[in-house]
């Protein structure tokens, strides 16, 4: 068995310093770490309070990442140092080969972790920007103009919402071979958007059980195996089920949960996303755990949003149940706008493409949704917040 270490990473520039590390973190020669941000002491007890039970750990783990998962308290995903090489070298196989990365993202996720990674294995520095106060997409252009050879960097769908309201930052990122977007759905509004600037958007799907990203628009890296649990195939050639990953990149395991039973099968991670393969390309139609029953009816949450996302006053959405009496729990729906916008007129907009189950009953203005770890969407945080406000009418 391994013993675990902490790996504190600064913020901002001074994250390099960690780069020799990494470098015995991916050869294997290392013990295995924990990182843990040093600016966010908050954060760093969290992870290390959640990760603590025992010592010991797989002998073959080189890295410990805390999970981003719907649940308050992570677990901590064991990756041997072969996962980690096997998920760097696929993305740079199907990026178009190595290059110049920059970080955007905390380094103690492992987005953010895996852009370092990356780095190490093109040998090439990374630029690195300090987000500790959260993202300044006006820092983008200084900092691409630093970078060499072809350019790469992984962000989140809110941070590219706010890249694209800044005419420079967009310019800078149009000058990338490729952006990585992850951590959560993108609507397709934002992508379209993107695209139409001339920005790059490479679509990724993965978790910390599996190295990161290892399916890009739809698409496995080479390593990955895919499949899709308890689904069915019609005469389109469609299949749809849980996502089960399988591979080079599969994580050990859950610290201190050898039994746990998103890993029973060897060498695959049962996830809790439900998908949808057409000609072998996938896409994500939302978390089973997060389905909302109405009336005695299933709405899935994702599906709704990418609906609303498409109405010209809806910046950002955000669809969650909230209990009822009657239905067991009524469909609502949260809103950055661009514009003026009522209930009425989300109504009609869901109606052109879903049910009418799936529209909200009652709609919530917010200035921003609450999000947690990388990026991703926190429902819980935002049930509890709407349970506080007052709908608009």
């Amino acid at each position: 068995m391994n013993m675990l270490e902490e790996l504190q990473i600064p913020t901002g520039a001074a994250a390099a310093a960690i780069l020799p590390q990494l470098v015995c973190v991916l050869a294997g020669t290392s013990p295995a770490v924990l990182p843990v941000p040093v600016a966010d002491e908050r954060e760093a007890q969290r992870l290390r309070d959640a990760l603590a039970p025992g010592s010991e750990i797989e002998a073959a783990a080189a890295l410990v990442v805390a999970t981003s998962g719907t649940t308050g308290t992570p677990k901590g995903a064991m990756l041997s140092a072969s996962a980690l090489r096997a998920s760097g070298n696929a993305t740079h196989d199907r990026l178009g080969g190595p290059g110049t990365w920059l970080l955007a993202l905390p380094a103690h996720h492992i987005a953010g972790m895996q852009v370092l990674l990356r780095s190490v294995l093109a040998n090439t520095d990374p630029v690195i920007l300090d987000v500790g106060a959260g993202f300044d997409p006006s820092t983008l252009p200084a900092a691409v103009a630093r970078m060499s050879g072809r350019r790469y960097t992984s962000l989140v769908p809110t941070q590219l919402v706010k890249a694209l309201d800044d005419p420079a930052a967009t310019e800078a990122l149009a000058e990338f071979d490729a952006v990585l977007l992850g951590g959560a759905a993108t609507p397709v509004p934002l992508r379209e958007r993107a695209v139409a600037a001339g920005i790059s958007i490479v679509r990724t799907y993965g978790m910390s059980e599996t190295a990161g990203g290892c399916v890009y628009d739809g698409v496995p890296l080479d390593g990955t195996r895919l499949r899709l649990d308890s689904g069915h195939i019609d005469s389109g050639h469609i299949d749809s089920g849980r996502v089960v990953l399988g591979g080079a990149t599969v994580a050990l395991g859950y610290r201190g949960m050898p039994d746990h039973p998103a890993f029973a099968e060897p060498g695959w991670f049962r996830t809790d996303d439900a998908g949808r393969l057409t000609d072998g390309v996938l896409s994500i139609e939302g978390r089973l755990d997060e389905a909302i029953s109405t009336g005695g009816l299933t709405v899935v949450p994702q599906v709704v949003e990418a609906a609303l996302a498409t109405h010209p006053a809806v910046r950002e959405c955000a669809v969650v149940g909230l209990d009822d009496t009657r239905l067991g729990q009524r469909v609502v729906v949260a809103i950055v706008a661009s514009s003026t916008v009522t209930l009425a007129d989300l109504r009609e907009h869901i109606a052109l493409t879903l049910d009418s189950t799936a529209a909200p009953r009652e709609l919530y203005l917010v200035d921003a949704l609450p999000i947690r770890g990388p990026g991703k969407l926190d429902r819980d945080r935002l049930r509890v917040a709407l349970e506080t406000l007052t709908p608009v009418r």
